[in-house]
């Protein structure tokens, strides 16, 4: 069972917040880029731009075994309208 759907998008911010306006909750599961989290000290100071620019364009959407059919299609659907 899949337990994040991960989106990638240049406009993270402003689609979080759209979706956020129409009633769908959206979660950034690892705001900060693996390299400079605490557990890897000894790589904090590295510079890894394509790691650090998909860690700023990623949005989970909702996905659960408990979301319905009817939920889902309507993240679908919103989604779809936006522009």
């Amino acid at each position: 069972m899949w337990h994040l759907f991960v989106v990638r998008t240049k406009e993270r911010d402003r689609l979080q917040k759209y979706l956020f306006d129409h009633g769908v909750q959206t979660i950034i599961h690892y705001p900060i880029p693996p390299h400079q989290q605490a557990a890897y000290s000894e790589w904090n100071e590295l510079h890894l731009p394509l790691t650090e620019q998909i860690n700023n364009q990623v949005l989970s959407l909702p996905i659960s075994p408990v979301l319905s059919r009817n939920e889902a299609e309507k993240v679908v659907e919103i989604l779809n309208q936006y522009r």
